[in-house]
C-alpha cells in the first residue's frame, strides 16, 4: 500500500505545481473532441446531451488491451466484468447502475451486437487493434436506439487508414508464477490500410491470441472426503465445504479476420462495406484431484462425489458480421442507410454426464453427455435523416427495423470429448422476433448557450414461432402463440454553458428492453433434476432515469465533472419458483438505484495525462414476487464502489501507463446471500494495478512491456482470478 500512497502524493503534487497557484495561468488550448453516438449527429463532446466519453486511438494504443471491453474498464460509471482475463466467456459491461450485459445496448460502427439469443455479447474474438475510437454515452437512450439501451449505448468505431500502413504486431507472456495466470499467451496482429485510388480506401487485418491457460475452474464439495489432501473452505453462502481439485488448465483460442472498404464519391457521399469473421474456442486439460487415499494413489470419486465432478467440457463461437452504410446529401438534407446482418453460425459448449470420466465414457449417451448448439441471425435495417429548419431546429428522424432468429439443440454425445460424436436429440427450442420502429429528435438551440434535445421513439415489438421440445416428456412438444407489444420512449435533455469553462447537462428518458428469445422460449434441466424454463408471455422491462452533472474547465489542462443519477426500473424479470424444483421468468420486479460520478484529469501539455474518478451506485430491490426475501436487497452485478486512479505518458521515445483499479463486492443472488468473500463463486472486492511502458526502438518499431496485478491480488469472479502475469509485445509499422 506504500505505492499507492505515493502514487496520490506524486499526482497532487502536479496537480499543485500546474494549477494557478503554482504557475501563472494561461489561456487553455481547447481540442475539439467530436462524439456521433450521443446524437446520431456529429457533435462537439462538451456540447452532446448527457454524460459522454470518448476512448481515442492513441488512448487504446497506450493501455494495449486484450479484448474490446478492457478498453472501458478505467471509465467511471461504467463496469466492465472479465473475471478470467482473456478466457472469460460470461465478460460484460453495464452503465450507469443498470445491471446486466443485455441492458446496455453494445454497437460496431453503428451496428447492434447484442445477440438476439439471450441480448449480451460474447467479446471473445474481437482485435482492439482494429479500433479507431470508442464511445460511451450513459443513461436512457431508447428515444434514439430502441431496445437494451436502458443503461446507455458503447460504440466500438474501427478504423479505415488515410495512408498506406502495414502493421505487425507480436506478442508473448505469461503468469510470473506458473500456473497463476494465463501462461504461454502467444499473440498476433496483421494488418494492412490504403489509399489504392482516389477516395477510396480499404483495410484489412487479422488478429489471433492462444494461451495454455491456468487452473481456473475449482471443485469445491459440501461432502468431507475421507481421505487427505483436501482443503477446508466455505461455499459462497458461509457453510463449510471442501476443496478436492481442479479441472484442468482452462486454455483458450480466438481468431479474427476483418475486411473494410469506403468510397468516397464526394464530400458528402459515401459508401462502406465491412465484413468481420472471428471465432473462440475454449477447452481444458487434464483436471487434477488432491486427494490421495492410503497407498498415495489419487482418488476421483467417494460417497455421493463422483469422478465427473472434475470435469469440464470445451465450448466455442463462430460468427459473421456483414454491413453495408451509404451516406449522402440533397441540399440541406443529409441521410444514412444502415443494413448489417449478425450471423453466429454456431454457439456451443459440452457438459458432461453423470457417468463421464476422464477417459471419456463407457456408458450410454445419456449417461454420458450432451453438446448444445445455438446458432442465430439478426438483419438490421437503420435509415435516419437530417434537417435543419426555422435557424434553431436540427431534425433527426428515421425508421429502423430488426428481425432476429435463434435455435438450440441439444444432442446427446457418445463420447463427451469429442462434439463430433453426437448421438440422439435431447431437447430443442427456437423462436422468431421483430421490431420496427419510427423515431425523431429535435435539437433546440434555445440560446446561444442553451440547447435542448427532444426525442421520441415508438417501437413496435413481436415474438413468434416459438417452439419448444424436451424429447420423450409429457407435454412435449409445445409451440407457443406469438405476442405483441410497443413501447414509447421520451426523452428530454438540456445543455447550458453559462460562461467559457461551465457546462450544465441534465437530462430525463424512458427505455426498455423487451424479453429475449431465451427468456421466452429456452427450457432446461440442470444436473441437480432442477427445471429452468422461459415464459412466452413475459412483457418488456422499463426504467425512467434523470441526471444532472456539471463539467468544469479548471486551469491549463486540467478538468472536473460530477454527475448524479437516479433510476426506477419496472417489469423486471426474475426466475419464480412455481412449483418444486420448477423455476419460470417472469415480471415480478421492481428496483431503484441512484447515484454519483466524479472525474479529475489533468493534462500536462501533450506528454502527460493523470486522472481518477470514482463511481458510487447504491441501489435497492423495491418488490419481487418471485424472491419477496430479495426486497430491500440491492441490485445483482453491480458494486457499490468503484474507482480509478493513474497515469498515462508520452515522452522521449516512451509512452505508457499505470492504472490502478478499485471494485467493491457484488452480489449474483437476488437476496444478496452470497455473503462470503474470497471462495469459489463469489465476487469478491479488488484493486488491480497494471502497467504498461513501451520503447521505440527505431521510427517504425516498437518495444512494449505490461505488467498486469502487480500486487498479486487473489481473488475471485465466481472463477479464480488470474494472478500476477506479464506480457512482451513488439510493434512494427511501415
Amino acid at each position: 500500500m506504500r505505492f499507492w500512497y505515493l502514487l496520490i502524493s506524486i499526482i497532487l503534487s502536479i496537480l499543485f505545481l500546474y494549477s494557478p497557484f503554482g504557475h501563472c495561468q494561461k489561456k487553455p488550448i481547447r481540442l475539439e473532441e467530436m462524439v456521433v453516438t450521443a446524437t446520431r449527429t456529429e457533435k462537439r463532446i462538451e456540447h452532446a446531451p448527457g454524460s459522454v466519453c470518448v476512448i481515442t486511438k492513441d488512448r487504446i494504443d497506450l493501455k494495449g488491451p486484450d479484448t474490446f471491453d478492457q478498453v472501458l474498464n478505467d471509465i467511471p460509471g461504467v463496469f466492465v466484468r472479465r473475471g478470467k482475463g482473456l478466457m472469460d466467456t460470461l465478460s460484460f459491461i453495464t452503465l450507469r447502475g443498470i445491471p446486466r450485459q443485455n441492458r446496455t445496448l453494445i454497437l460496431m460502427d453503428g451496428i447492434v451486437l447484442n445477440s438476439p439469443y439471450t441480448g449480451v455479447i460474447k467479446f471473445g474474438g474481437f482485435s482492439p487493434g482494429d479500433l479507431e475510437r470508442v464511445e460511451v454515452v450513459k443513461g436512457p437512450f431508447s428515444s434514439l436506439y430502441g431496445g437494451y439501451a436502458m443503461g446507455g449505448v458503447v460504440n466500438f468505431i474501427t478504423k479505415i487508414p488515410q495512408k498506406r500502413e502495414l502493421k505487425l504486431k507480436l506478442g508473448y507472456g505469461s503468469g510470473l508464477d506458473r500456473g497463476e495466470a494465463m501462461d504461454d499467451l502467444k499473440s498476433l496482429y496483421l494488418s494492412y490500410g490504403d489509399r489504392p485510388l482516389e477516395g477510396l480506401g480499404i483495410f484489412l487485418s487479422y488478429g489471433r491470441h492462444d494461451t495454455n491457460g491456468y487452473p481456473s475452474d475449482l471443485n469445491v464439495q459440501k461432502y468431507k472426503p475421507p481421505v487427505g489432501g483436501y482443503t477446508i473452505t466455505k461455499d459462497r453462502y458461509g457453510k463449510t465445504a471442501y476443496l478436492i481439485g481442479n479441472r484442468g488448465d482452462n486454455t483458450w483460442w480466438d481468431d479474427c479476420f476483418h475486411l473494410k472498404t469506403r468510397y468516397e464519391f464526394n464530400k458528402d457521399t459515401n459508401l462502406t462495406l465491412s465484413f468481420i469473421r472471428n471465432r473462440y474456442e475454449y477447452g481444458y486439460e487434464d483436471p487434477k484431484t488432491y486427494l490421495l487415499d492410503a497407498l498415495g494413489n489419487p482418488l476421483w470419486s467417494y460417497t455421493k462425489v463422483k469422478e465427473k465432478t472434475f470435469l469440464h467440457g470445451d465450448g466455442g463461437v463462430s460468427r459473421n458480421i456483414y454491413s453495408i452504410r451509404f451516406e449522402t446529401a440533397f441540399n440541406r438534407l443529409k441521410s444514412k442507410l444502415n443494413l448489417s446482418f449478425l450471423d453466429t453460425d454456431d454457439n456451443w459448449y459440452i457438459t458432461p454426464g453423470s457417468g463421464a470420466t476422464k477417459e471419456g465414457c463407457a456408458v450410454s449417451p445419456k449417461k454420458c453427455g450432451y453438446i448444445s448448439s445455438t446458432p442465430s441471425e439478426a438483419y438490421m435495417v437503420d435509415v435516419q435523416f437530417d434537417l435543419p429548419l426555422f435557424k434553431r431546429h436540427l431534425f433527426t428522424f428515421g425508421t429502423s427495423f430488426r428481425y432476429g432468429h435463434s435455435e438450440t439443440q441439444e444432442h446427446y454425445l457418445g463420447n463427451w470429448k469429442d462434439e463430433d460424436s453426437k448421438a440422439i436429440l435431447k431437447y430443442e427450442s427456437k423462436g422468431k422476433e421483430r421490431t420496427y420502429a419510427l423515431f425523431i429528435q429535435d435539437e433546440i438551440h434555445v440560446l446561444k448557450n442553451l440547447t435542448a434535445y427532444l426525442g421520441l421513439r415508438e417501437d413496435w415489438w413481436k415474438s413468434y414461432d416459438g417452439y419448444a421440445d424436451d424429447v420423450g416428456k409429457a407435454g412435449y412438444p409445445k409451440i407457443y402463440p406469438s405476442k405483441s407489444k410497443s413501447s414509447f420512449s421520451p426523452k428530454l435533455a438540456i445543455v447550458w454553458t453559462p460562461v467559457d469553462r461551465t457546462t450544465l447537462k441534465g437530462s430525463i428518458g424512458k427505455a426498455f428492453r423487451s424479453p429475449t428469445i431465451y427468456e421466452l422460449y429456452r427450457t432446461w434441466t440442470s444436473s441437480y433434476g432442477s427445471t429452468y424454463a422461459g415464459n412466452p408471455d413475459l412483457d418488456p422491462e422499463t426504467v425512467i432515469s434523470w441526471d444532472m452533472g456539471i463539467e468544469q474547465r479548471l486551469w491549463k489542462g486540467a478538468k472536473t465533472s460530477i454527475t448524479y443519477f437516479e433510476n426506477h426500473m419496472e417489469d423486471l424479470i426474475y426466475r419464480k419458483s412455481t412449483k418444486p424444483k420448477f423455476y419460470e421468468y417472469v415480471n415480478v420486479g421492481e428496483a431503484e438505484s441512484r447515484g454519483v460520478e466524479f472525474e479529475l484529469e489533468q493534462k500536462i501539455e501533450n506528454w502527460l495525462r493523470l486522472f481518477g474518478n470514482f463511481t458510487y451506485t447504491d441501489s435497492e430491490i423495491k418488490e419481487n414476487k418471485a424472491n419477496p426475501k430479495a426486497e430491500g436487497c440491492r441490485l445483482t452485478y453491480l458494486p457499490l464502489w468503484r474507482y480509478n486512479i493513474g497515469a498515462e505518458f508520452k515522452r522521449w521515445g516512451l509512452s505508457g501507463s499505470i492504472i490502478g483499479r478499485y471494485v467493491d463486492k457484488w452480489f449474483s443472488k437476488d437476496d444478496n446471500s452470497d455473503k462470503e468473500e474470497n471462495v469459489y463463486g463469489s465476487y469478491d472486492s479488488h484493486f488491480l494495478l497494471d502497467a504498461r511502458i513501451c520503447y521505440q526502438i527505431k521510427k517504425n518499431t516498437k518495444l512494449s512491456l505490461s505488467l498486469n496485478n502487480i500486487f498479486d491480488e487473489d481473488y475471485f469472479q465466481y472463477y479464480r482470478a488470474p494472478g500476477r502475469s506479464w506480457f512482451l509485445g513488439l510493434s512494427i509499422v511501415y
